[in-house]
């Protein structure tokens, strides 16, 4: 998917919410701004969502002289930990444990400080249990993860991994398929690092880890390694909007996502708030 006109807002007000968990004065988080715009003008905007976002977090992190999000991303986690056990009782007790924690993973998805300034997981997870789907691709996923032996699943954001783990929870219990989650090589947002999945237990569900960038480490999204790794497995499950963005090259994924800007519910044929469950 490539960038949008509405994309690019977007990146400064990334930007400028990075600076003010940094405590940063108006002064830097002008030069942030600056900076930002001036790098942007410079790059082809046919490039995907988060490949230019990574330019603009760059710079953040140059001012900042570290992860601005870790804080955040730790009260999501400490949040998300805490809703586990009840929201657990809700999956297994529901007719089809599997669709329910499908839209638990998806209610999750609204923990994204990428696309939004604030959220309500409560009254998401309340809304999205009994949502319709915009698309609804469920029943083909059940009967690939039927014959599937090798699933990659690529991780969205610190605190929505606890219901990513749920999920995966159910898929391993019930088909014992080897998994191999996608995590970040290294911070960016609050996306999941191997820091955060470790800290939730995905140990206990996930056989392998592997990584894909920041943009100043690791591979980007749309990269030919990445590619490879797509049909190397039998199931590839993609989570969020990001991920969607930078992976909707590729052919043969299932996304789970909730549609959180207009520029994706543009390309989709959605609105906002719609919940989604494609393969392509």
């Amino acid at each position: 998917m490539k960038a949008s006109p509405q994309c690019i807002p977007c990146f400064l007000r990334q930007a400028l919410q990075a600076a003010r968990f940094s405590h940063l004065n108006e002064d830097a988080q002008k030069e942030i701004l600056r900076e930002i715009m001036k790098k942007l003008l410079k790059e082809s905007w046919e490039r995907t969502p988060p490949e230019l976002a990574h330019i603009a977090h760059r710079v953040v992190r140059k001012y900042v002289g570290g992860d601005p999000y870790k804080e955040v991303k730790r009260e999501s986690n400490a949040l998300a930990l805490s809703l586990y056990p009840e929201i657990k009782k809700v999956v297994l007790n529901s007719p089809d444990p599997l669709r329910t924690a499908v839209r638990v993973a998806i209610a999750g998805n609204i923990i994204d400080f990428g696309a939004l300034e604030s959220f309500d997981i409560h009254k998401t997870l309340e809304e999205v249990l009994v949502k319709d789907f915009k698309c609804d691709d469920f029943p083909r996923l059940v009967d690939s993860l039927k014959n599937g032996k090798k699933i990659l699943y690529f991780a969205d954001n610190a605190g929505e991994i606890v219901f990513d783990k749920l999920l995966l929870q159910m898929i391993r219990e019930r088909w014992e398929p080897q998994i191999t989650l996608v995590v970040k090589e290294a911070p960016i947002i609050n996306d999941a690092t191997l820091e955060d999945a470790k800290y939730v237990g995905m140990d206990e569900v996930v056989d392998e880890y592997r990584f894909i960038g920041n943009g100043e480490v690791g591979l980007e999204r749309n990269s030919p390694e990445v590619g490879e790794w797509v049909k190397e497995h039998d199931v590839v499950i993609s989570k969020g909007q990001g991920n969607f963005e930078g992976l909707s090259e590729f052919r043969g994924i299932f996304y789970l996502l909730m549609v959180k800007c207009p520029a994706v519910a543009n390309y989709l044929n959605a609105s906002v708030g719609d919940i989604v469950l494609l393969y392509r």
